[in-house]
This record gives structure tokens, sequence and C-alpha cells, in this order.
């Protein structure tokens, strides 16, 4: 297991001795993971580049550190490539080559190959067994220090211009650096500012907007219920035509969980467009049909005609949830199966079954955020990641108009995207 002795060294520590006769300088604007896994693999595959991964703020890798609750979810056990781009509702065929290069089994033989030892969720999520993204932080320290790649934080780049040689980058306090080969990988663009220096030369960003949030619903009853979960529901709107299974969970705001989460990134555009304003339906016990459940309230009143409707939860559904449902369903507190009449059987199931719920706003993980759109797929070649528009120039990560749902679909594509540029900037 890895340690954690880089937590203690300064970023200067960190910087191994570069070659001075290194023969092409490498910039690399963008210390998150697809930055590091490029730079890496560059650094690895060609000895004599000198390497330079510039990161605006003050600490690489923070969304690797934040990510997973701070467990960091490396990647998906999903290895099949076509089978893995379907979780991208951007880039999904785009990256069906680049998975058939660098699939999320080649990521896990990565990371174990240098003593990070992995493990499987039911779910298919990929961790590290420390449950820290401390480990797999430490793993990408080290190896490039190892790689002898120049780190450095505080380095904002605020323009770029294309030069005959290569590219001359300004940095504040006026520093210029220049380099031979340049990838960007700063990651999803919350605004088109963020990709400004992708568009100074030449490209043309999608427009960015919101992936992965939860959903604002103001009936106060379903804010009694925060924090309880159900293993599976299915969720819909139809205006979008959108419709996910999966664990939901009630927050004190509204809605949340994996499949609340991927109802959102499926339908980034169309739910921004209605301003996070739409009606959702829920379906509570997906696997039951409207027939079932009549038969199972047939069975309630002849086995236990005395006892009250609201003390008899169907499992999955946790007790407490199960009585607001039936209140909300305006079927009396006190009334006994025996005395459920058929016009409240026929709203209790339809309210189990079909409940619409007014949304109306969006929360966000500010340091989880996710975006849709970026830098144009089709001025990238998904074979080496570089731009089809300016020689030299790499992108990898959420930079692109790519993005996964939730399950470690978005490290994949950093990993994957950023191997696939390292590798290329070595060879060319």
């Amino acid at each position: 297991m890895l340690g954690h002795a880089n937590d203690r060294m300064s970023v200067s520590e960190k910087v191994s001795r570069i070659d001075t006769r290194a023969s092409k300088r490498v910039a690399i604007v963008g210390g998150g993971a697809a930055g590091f896994f490029a730079a890496i693999t560059a650094a690895e595959s060609n000895r004599e580049l000198h390497v330079t991964v510039l990161e605006k703020t003050a600490h690489f890798l923070s969304k690797v550190r934040i990510s997973g609750g701070g467990r960091c979810n490396v990647t998906n056990r999903i290895s099949e490539p076509k089978e893995l781009s379907q979780n991208y509702p951007r880039g999904k065929a785009a990256l069906i080559a680049p998975f058939h290069t660098f699939t999320s089994q080649q990521t896990m033989d990565w990371f174990e190959a240098r003593g990070v030892r992995l493990k499987i969720e039911p779910d298919g999520r990929v961790f590290p067994t420390t449950d820290s993204s401390q480990t797999i932080i430490d793993c990408l320290m080290q190896s490039a220090q190892r790689a002898g790649i120049e780190l450095r934080t505080n380095c904002d780049v605020r323009n770029v211009t294309k030069s005959a040689g290569g590219f001359e980058l300004e940095i504040g306090a006026g520093e210029t650096i220049r380099c031979d080969k340049l990838m960007l990988a700063t990651g999803g663009c919350r605004t088109p500012a963020a990709g400004q220096l992708a568009v100074a030369l030449g490209h043309t960003l999608e427009p960015p907007v919101p992936s992965l949030f939860t959903f604002h619903v103001a009936v106060p009853w379903l804010r009694d219920l925060a924090g309880i979960s159900v293993p599976k529901v299915q969720v819909a709107v139809s205006t979008a035509k959108l419709k996910e299974e999966g664990p939901m969970l009630i927050t004190h705001s509204g809605l949340s969980g994996p499949v609340i989460l991927r109802l959102s990134a499926w339908g980034a555009r169309a739910l921004h467009a209605s301003n996070y304003k739409f009606n959702l339906l829920v379906n509570w016990l997906p696997h039951l049909k409207e027939e079932s459940l009549a038969q199972q309230f047939d069975l309630q009143r002849k086995n236990s005609p005395s006892r009250l409707v609201v003390n008899s939860p169907i499992a999955p559904l946790a007790a407490r949830l199960w009585e607001a449902l039936v209140l909300a369903s305006d079927v009396p507190r006190e009334t006994r199966w025996a005395d459920l009449s058929s016009s409240f059987r026929h709203r209790l199931i339809q309210q189990l079954t079909r409940m619409e719920f007014s949304v109306s706003g969006k929360s966000l993980n500010a340091d989880e955020f996710v975006t849709c759109g970026g830098v144009r797929l089709s001025e990238v070649n998904f074979k080496t990641m570089e731009s089809r528009l300016c020689p030299g120039l790499y992108f990898g990560g959420e930079l692109l108009d790519i993005d996964g749902i939730t399950g470690g679909f978005n490290f994949q594509s950093a990993w994957t995207t950023g191997w696939l540029a390292g590798r290329a900037i070595a060879s060319s």
C-alpha cells in the first residue's frame, strides 16, 4: 500500500531534475486526472521529453481528492468498449475507438502495477482498498516524480499563441513559457471563459450546461423524510422523453441519488432549456405492475382486514415513506384494509406507480461539478487526441464535450484520453 509521504513534500521537492538535453518541451495545462495521466504516459514513453504540468490552483488532483466522498471512484468494471461507451450522454460514439485502445481493465492494471490495490463493489464501481483518494494521488505524484516531470502550481496560463516553433504561454507576473507540444486538460467548462485557451487556438466550444445534479421539490412531507432511500424506483420526465431506474435518496431539498443524477446527465440540455422547472413522475415500486399491487391489496383485505393501511408497508419501502405515500393519496389515517374503498384503492395505486412532483430547480455539488459541453468533438482526432485545427495541440478529460454518468465513467474518459494524448505526444 502506498504511503502518504508526498503530503509532507513541497512542490519543489516533488520535481525531479530535468534533463537539460531534452530535445522537445511539452506543456500540459491542467493538473487533474487527464493531465497527470498524459504527462506520465508521455514522459515514460519518451525519456528525451521535458514535460511540465501547469496547475492554476495551489493543489494538484483536487477533483481526485474529493471524488466518491474522498474514496475516489477510479473507474468502472465495465470493460467492453461499446458497453462502456453507453454510459456517456455526450461522447459515446467518439469514445468507442479509444476504449478499444485503453479501457477500464487497463486502468486497473496500470494502478495495480504501481502498488495500488483495488476492489470492485457490487454496483461495478472500482475503489482503492484503502477507501482513500490519497492512495491514488500518491500513486500519480510518485509516478510523475519518477518520470522526471516538472510540476508547477499557482500557474495561471492567461493566453496562448501558436508560433512556427510551437506555442507560447503567457503566465502571470509577465512570464512566458515556450513549448513544442501543448496539451489542454483544464477540466469542465463551467463557463465559456474556462475554455478560452482552446478558443484562442481556433476551437469551438459547445455551450456548457450542468450535468449530474439533484432536483428541488418543495413538498413539505417529502422534506420530512430526508435521509430515506429506496433501492429501486423509476423516474421519468415525459416532456423530455427521459426515463431511468435505480436507487433514489430523499433530501432536505428534494430528490437525489444515482437515478436522479443519471436522469440529469441524459437530460442535461433539455432540463436546462426548461429552466429546471418540469414535472417528474416517480414509480416507487417498478417491480410491481398495477394488477400485482391490486392483488396485494386484496390479500391484505382478506388476511388483515382490521389492520390500518398506513401500518402495512410494501417492501422495499420504509415504514415512514409508506405512511407518507398513503396519506398523500388522501387515504384517511384511520382507514383499515377492510374499509379501503375502490376509489381510494385506485388513487393509492396511482400514487405508488405514477406520483407526480413539480421540480422547481437544481442543486449542484460545487466540488464534484460536471458539465456537459466543451471542445467540439469533430475538431479532435480521437486516435491521438490531437487537434484537427492546430497541429501539436492535444486535449483530454472534461474540457472536451464528453461527460459520463456516475460510477467512475468520467475518470475513465480522463484516463483514456490522457493516455492516448501522452502516447501520441511521445511518438510525434
